[in-house]
């Protein structure tokens, strides 16, 4: 320098200079650029369709856990075996006052016993008619259990106490047991034949809440059953149980209940089924979906990060001469490496862009095919493209690094 000059002032690059050399390395090669991008794309959209999908199906969840469901208490019961000779049906555990025992319970709103009568008897709606009524299902109820089923009556009346207490020959119809059965007026009184026994038709009805296999079958007292068809007995199929319906947020406390309360000598004998509690179903499914789904966007991640990586570090050793070329001209280590951590930040940064679009995407398609609402959480979302741009900076760390330290008159030679 000669003597009086002045010193040149260290060189600066601006960051809008940075910025479109970083843009320009990019687009320089397009389809490597794209191809570079695919596992970043593949990562990011895998990452928000993955935790946008769990939350609507968690929603969609909750939304079809029902109330009548969270209401819902089934008692089973294990028929006594020992001291029964063979052939015989072993007694039941269910106290005759069964329906008092379930009603005193705190919570409980209706609950009863009921059964499906077994040996399939045949039914018809006429005397010495033949089996017009394939296929019902005859089931023994008492009235609470009736109760708890929630029939929607269209015509005549439900079962009552009386007709239980009596053991009155009567039925209640299901809308598709009467239409087979050609019943459609109760003014006159019509009987159905169960066997060769008429029972009267009291009741028909076209719903139940609780217990849907009453819709294809007819409902007849429990105490009639007994008289006319013996215990039901052991066999899983026809084994006695009983029905709870609860009042809202009581079914854990009733279930707990119901045992002693039926049978304080032997609370062992039932085996309860609550409803299961949606939020640890929720949780379950939250967590196994997002723990597998998680790790495969992070396997994606991954790999985008490598070849955001490889990329970049052949992009280093093809432009061997650029960078000497620039050192040349003035720029400093930290230019180069600046100029490189941009263009994988940016490559990241596209990425996680087009991935977060796809993962919306992806997640809207889904909820629309499955008539779902659609979750997105915004906590998702918005930072998934930074989710790119730091993989594309942690990428591009070592080849940036490696440029900075490029030999200028080497580089320039080996040009």
């Amino acid at each position: 320098m000669a003597r009086g000059a002045l010193p040149e002032p260290p060189s600066r690059l601006r960051l809008g200079d940075l910025c479109s050399e970083a843009l320009s390395g990019v687009l320089q090669r397009p389809g490597r650029s794209v191809l570079t991008m695919l596992g970043t794309v593949l990562g990011i959209g895998a990452f928000v369709a993955v935790l946008g999908l769990t939350a609507t199906a968690s929603g969609q969840i909750g939304e079809q856990f029902s109330l009548t469901r969270a209401t819902t208490v089934n008692v089973a019961d294990r028929p006594a075996t020992e001291g029964v000779a063979p052939g015989t049906n072993p007694p039941t555990h269910f106290p005759e006052d069964a329906d008092r025992r379930i009603a005193g319970i705190d919570g409980v709103r209706a609950g009863g016993v009921w059964w499906s009568v077994p040996g399939a008897p045949v039914v018809s709606g006429r005397p010495n008619g033949e089996n017009e009524g394939t296929g019902l299902a005859v089931l023994a109820a008492t009235p609470g259990a009736v109760a708890a089923m929630e029939p929607t009556i269209t015509a005549g009346v439900t079962m009552d106490p009386f007709v239980q207490r009596t053991a009155q020959p009567v039925v209640l119809l299901s809308q598709a047991a009467a239409k087979r059965l050609g019943v459609s007026r109760l003014d006159a009184q019509p009987a159905v034949f169960i066997g060769s026994v008429p029972y009267t038709v009291i009741g028909i009805y076209s719903d139940v809440q609780r217990q849907s296999g009453a819709l294809l079958g007819l409902v007849i007292p429990a105490s009639t059953a007994l008289a006319q068809f013996g215990n039901p007995g052991a066999d899983p199929e026809h084994a006695a149980q009983a029905l709870v319906a609860t009042r809202v947020g009581a079914a854990s406390v009733v279930a707990a209940q119901l045992p002693l309360a039926l049978r304080p000598d032997a609370p062992e004998a039932f085996t309860v089924v609550p409803p299961p509690d949606p939020h640890s179903l929720q949780d379950k499914v939250t967590s196994d979906l997002t723990g597998l789904f998680l790790a495969l966007a992070g396997i994606c991640l991954l790999v985008g990060a490598v070849g955001i990586a490889n990329t970049t570090l052949v992009a280093v050793l093809e432009r061997t001469r650029e960078i000497g070329l620039r050192r040349s001209l003035g720029a400093r280590t930290g230019h180069i490496a600046a100029q490189f951590l941009t263009e994988s930040t940016a490559l990241g940064t596209l990425g996680g862009l087009v991935g977060t679009a796809l993962g919306v995407v992806t997640v809207v398609a889904v909820a629309a095919a499955r008539d779902w609402t659609a979750v997105l959480q915004p906590a998702t979302t918005l930072p998934a493209p930074l989710i790119g741009s730091v993989v594309g900076l942690l990428a591009g760390l070592y080849p940036a690094l490696r440029a900075a330290r490029t030999d200028p008159l080497q580089a320039l030679r080996s040009g």
